[in-house]
């Protein structure tokens, strides 16, 4: 069986990262998990993947003078590792337009709301502020507008009373690591793909 050569990018503890990895163990996952790279040297995600002995890169923003010219690295590293789809867990950088298009149809991000509600930061405050009773997570495609790509898989939580943007947070993320692995699945399984700006479902 041919595994779809994926490559996550991260920036921090890498939980959504783990919870890829624990599914890709299995020999029979679609996918394979042939890279992890960080923007952050520190990254907690980093000692995940060693641990599971995928390779690993630090490719540092700072070091770039544009947000350009960082993606191109990204870029060139994912293209030396010949990285087939890229999963965004928990990468806290905007990318450029150019390399959401380059990518185009082969990278999804997970984001812990039920967009198209609550983009951005903050946002489990903003479920709460908001009022809503349910909330949730989103695996999407990343296009050039942030947290705009369509959607192809979410799961969701009640909001209970008394929740703080942590409680709700945390309710949230037991939810994103059983959906990120499942939407890779789908994908690599070839139930889903972008098609003319939409997810296409086969």
């Amino acid at each position: 069986m041919k595994r779809l050569r994926t490559a996550v990018l991260i920036s921090g503890r890498g939980s959504n990262l783990q919870a890829l990895i624990r599914a890709c163990s299995d020999p029979q996952f679609p996918a394979e998990i042939a890279l992890v790279i960080s923007n952050m040297a520190g990254a907690g995600g980093l000692d995940l993947a060693r641990t599971a002995n995928i390779a690993t890169r630090t490719i540092s923003h700072k070091d770039f003078a544009s947000r350009e010219t960082f993606d191109a690295a990204i870029d060139a590293a994912l293209t030396e590792a010949h990285i087939e789809f890229v999963c965004l867990a928990g990468f806290m950088r905007i990318l450029s337009d150019w390399f959401a298009r380059r990518w185009e149809g082969r990278i999804v991000n997970i984001h812990p709301s039920l967009l198209p509600a609550f983009k951005g930061l903050n946002v489990h405050q903003q479920a709460l502020d908001a009022g809503v009773r349910v909330a949730g997570c989103t695996v999407h495609y990343v296009v050039p507008e942030l947290d705009s790509g369509p959607i192809i898989a979410q799961a969701t939580v009640p909001v209970l009373s008394g929740d703080t943007a942590d409680t709700l947070a945390a309710r949230i993320l037991t939810e994103e690591h059983k959906l990120y692995p499942l939407a890779l699945k789908m994908i690599a399984e070839g139930k889903v793909e972008l098609r003319n700006g939409a997810a296409v479902f086969g």
